[in-house]
């Protein structure tokens, strides 16, 4: 992938200074502006390469549509709630965040919220504070040979079962990701959550909020726990269900919870913040100077890495490019946006396509397949798409436009080429291409096999017709005519029937209709 092009960069909450000093040295001009409205937002955005955020800019769809000229939304921290990441793909704006800049932070304040609730430290400052003296009234239990389920095993996960096995902790928990293997290395046994929820003393979410995670602690699974479970969300807001985390405080089922989050923030639920056996906080987990320092830090360097094309790290929502990155990608993706632009050009008379195939040949491109795709549909789709396409939104307007896109991988070990099919119209078309030192090259066109491979660069003229003398002179005639001037020309190795021809020219033709009584397709395109 090449470099991406990012010369100003709004900066618009309190992020560490570290990250506007690193952008600058690196060129990019940087303005922080703080506590914008949504409206100034919006009017301010469309001056910006780059927007970096942290989690109160609401960064909707209506502010990504204003930025004309946005290419990055950068959020300072784990999530990105706060970002509607469909629309970025669909205008071809990477998003990405920093998934391990709060993650001891975040494993912190939960392992401190787990103490706190075992103990009932907060209570009793402030009924010391309040002037009483009430020792039985805080009797709280030790946490050695106690059992704590961790929902989640990510980075946060581990470093919460690391630092409670310390105390002498069980830690037992559920990830559909991680392998039961990996977990069990650093001390945590997997099993399923109906098997979790009776064993477990405390409970700890550590999963990204989604349609299945949402309400992941309700009143059927508070149900099923011990009388008196302790529960800590130091994760997303909504994992636990609000309303059912309250009636099993009330009836006790639940012994009390430690929450960082909360489905509106600030919380409207002053029932639940209010009783006696919340202990809560306003959204602190990254609230350290370490964690913003560390967060502020890395968004700076993944868009400087992202910016020279030296690496790709943390985008969210374009996995496809991080293989993009290397010398030799970029040959592939001019390959197979070339091809994609061959077959539209001598298609253009055929479309809408239904179905686009792209199949990639030799072990070393084993890993190019998602790539590959996305070029070619970028091919396939530009002029064709106001939208603009590029490799992060290409898959998903081709979904939107209602074509079908496939991909797979062949061993070779002779060759290393790109095969791209295309259903349009009932009809079917095959290019196969590959790298020859550094330069795209086509081989083959609707099963004509050209005897030297296509260069994919420049002014070419492609035809479909008879293979004679006298059909190269009569469009070579037809060429100079029009005073265009034949570089080179390719034909197929068949000997007799109608094939595709290539020819290399000077410039385009004005009138491509010249050619109409000598082929039966003609098409003409730059590279």
């Amino acid at each position: 992938m090449s470099p991406i092009s990012v010369k100003r960069v709004l900066i618009s909450e309190c992020v560490d200074p570290c990250c506007k000093a690193l952008l600058q040295e690196s060129g990019i001009e940087v303005t922080e502006k703080q506590q914008m409205s949504r409206e100034e937002l919006i009017a301010e955005i469309q001056n910006y390469d780059g927007l970096v955020v942290r989690s109160a800019t609401k960064v909707t769809a209506d502010v990504i549509n204003a930025g004309s000229n946005l290419k990055i939304i950068g959020r300072a921290g784990t999530g990105v709630d706060n970002v509607d990441v469909e629309a970025a793909t669909k205008r071809g704006i990477i998003v990405m965040n920093t998934p391990s800049g709060n993650t001891l932070s975040a494993a912190e304040l939960t392992c401190a919220l787990i103490m706190s609730l075992s103990r009932n430290i907060p209570q009793a400052v402030m009924s010391m504070k309040d002037g009483k003296w009430d020792r039985k009234k805080f009797m709280g239990a030790e946490l050695f040979g106690k059992v704590l389920g961790i929902v989640g095993l990510g980075r946060i996960g581990k470093e919460v079962a690391t630092r409670m096995q310390s105390f002498g902790m069980k830690t037992i928990g559920y990830d559909p990701i991680t392998p039961p293997e990996v977990s069990a290395s650093w001390g945590v046994e997997q099993m399923t959550l109906d098997q979790l929820w009776p064993q477990c003393d405390y409970i700890t979410v550590h999963t990204p909020l989604m349609p299945s995670t949402t309400g992941l602690l309700n009143d059927a699974s508070f149900a099923k726990c011990k009388k008196g479970v302790k529960v800590v969300n130091c994760a997303r807001g909504g994992i636990i269900d609000e309303a059912a985390l309250f009636r099993a405080l009330e009836s006790g089922q639940c012994g009390g919870a430690g929450l960082d989050v909360f489905v509106e923030e600030p919380p409207k639920h002053q029932a639940l913040i209010n009783h006696p056996n919340v202990i809560c906080c306003p959204h602190l987990g990254a609230s350290t100077r370490e964690a913003q320092a560390r967060c502020g830090k890395d968004i700076a360097v993944q868009i400087v890495e992202m910016v020279t094309g030296k690496a790709l790290v943390g985008a969210v929502n374009a996995q496809v490019l991080a293989s993009t990155f290397s010398p030799d990608s970029q040959q592939w993706i001019r390959l197979g946006e070339s091809m994609g632009r061959v077959v539209r050009a001598c298609t253009a008379s055929k479309q809408p396509y239904s179905q686009v195939h792209v199949t990639s040949i030799g072990e070393s491109l084993r890993k190019c397949t998602g790539f590959l795709s996305s070029a070619a549909v970028v091919g396939l789709l530009t002029e064709a798409s106001q939208t603009g396409p590029n490799l992060v939104n290409a898959l998903p307007l081709a979904a939107e436009t209602g074509i079908t896109v496939k991909s797979s991988h062949e061993e070779s070990c002779e060759h290393e080429a790109m095969v791209l099919q295309v259903s349009v119209n009932g009809c079917s078309f095959r290019a196969v291409g590959s790298v020859q030192g550094s330069n795209p090259v086509l081989l083959e066109f609707n099963r004509s096999v050209f005897r030297q491979p296509v260069p994919l660069t420049g002014h070419l003229l492609f035809f479909r017709a008879t293979g004679s003398t006298e059909i190269l002179l009569s469009v070579t005639g037809a060429l100079a005519a029009a005073g265009v001037e034949l570089q080179f020309f390719s034909t197929s190795g068949a000997s007799s029937g109608e094939h595709w021809h290539c020819m290399g020219m000077s410039s385009l033709l004005s009138d491509i209709g010249v050619l109409k009584p000598l082929a039966k397709e003609a098409a003409q395109l730059t590279l």
